[in-house]
């Protein structure tokens, strides 16, 4: 049997063993703690940074953003599979891609749809690109075998035949007003097409239609003025124009007056390319610029 002070002495002996366990175990336990990553804001927002630059802006996943676009897949195969030859050689296209090379994703806007716009649609890939097209069956079959294009149905009421007279038209003061398309005087302005054909900065047009290799035709008068037009009334910079088909008289004569030759950067076959500047951003401009050599 254990004496009084025999037990008095183990109990001390146990409470002081416990003593040193918890210690112990408190002090591991903070060590622990204190060499773990503190999760803080500041280690939060440097970890949601490490994501962001291992995926690019605008991409959900990297491999969301490394797959090719539905778009560029859809005019690969299309282009690998077709025997249709597309309006413009080889050389014309370079000289409107080597625009978008420098400008793309931009605001394009094509008057025409054909064979070549999924390559348009893809060259401007992350951009917009608008078709404007005067055939609706036509919008019907091409948007059904790419649905990612975007093109809207436009009525002209202008004739090829009509072209000399509406050229002196032209030549009014109305015409050489710089407003928005809709509130122009001038007969030769597309003034009844929607709203986003007016209200977008374009950076890019191509003038590729509407029909005008016959008399009754609707002819590109219209469409090259007003696209001259759309470009002098936007806010600031400029807009790169292109009119295809300038060995037909038409073309050639409206691009050289409405876009004029002093705006002319290159011509390359049947296309002709034009860099035309804001004329809201510095008042005073005239409607062409002067010619160099008549100052001689």
């Amino acid at each position: 049997m254990r004496t009084k002070s025999q037990s008095s002495v183990n109990l001390k002996v146990i409470f002081t063993c416990c003593s040193i366990l918890i210690f112990l175990v408190i002090f591991f336990a903070r060590s622990n703690i204190s060499s773990s990553k503190p999760i803080s804001k500041t280690n939060l927002s440097q970890e949601k940074e490490e994501e962001n630059q291992a995926t690019p802006e605008g991409c959900p996943t990297t491999q969301q953003c490394t797959k090719l676009p539905i778009s560029l897949s859809d005019a690969l195969v299309h282009y690998a599979t077709s025997n249709v030859t597309p309006q413009q050689t080889f050389d014309e296209i370079s000289v409107s891609k080597r625009v978008l090379d420098k400008k793309s994703p931009s605001n394009f806007l094509v008057f025409g749809l054909g064979h070549d716009s999924p390559m348009w649609a893809s060259l401007n890939h992350g951009g917009r690109t608008l078709f404007i097209e005067e055939d609706k069956a036509w919008i019907e079959i091409v948007t059904k075998k790419f649905p990612s294009l975007e093109a809207y149905h436009v009525v002209y009421d202008t004739k090829v035949k009509h072209s000399d007279k509406m050229m002196e038209l032209g030549r009014s003061e109305e015409c050489r007003s710089v407003t928005d398309p809709r509130n122009s005087k001038c007969e030769l302005s597309l003034k009844d097409f929607p709203a986003d054909f007016y209200e977008t900065k374009w950076d890019l047009i191509m003038v590729d239609a509407p029909t005008g290799y016959h008399e009754e035709a609707p002819g590109r008068m219209s469409a090259i003025y007003t696209a001259g037009l759309l470009a002098r009334n936007r806010e600031d910079g400029e807009t790169d124009v292109f009119v295809h088909d300038v060995n037909r008289p038409v073309e050639d004569e409206f691009s050289a007056t409405f876009l004029c030759k002093g705006y002319m950067r290159e011509q390359n076959g049947r296309l002709r390319h034009f860099t035309i500047p804001s004329h809201r951003a510095r008042g005073g401009r005239p409607f062409c610029p002067v010619d160099v050599n008549r100052r001689r």
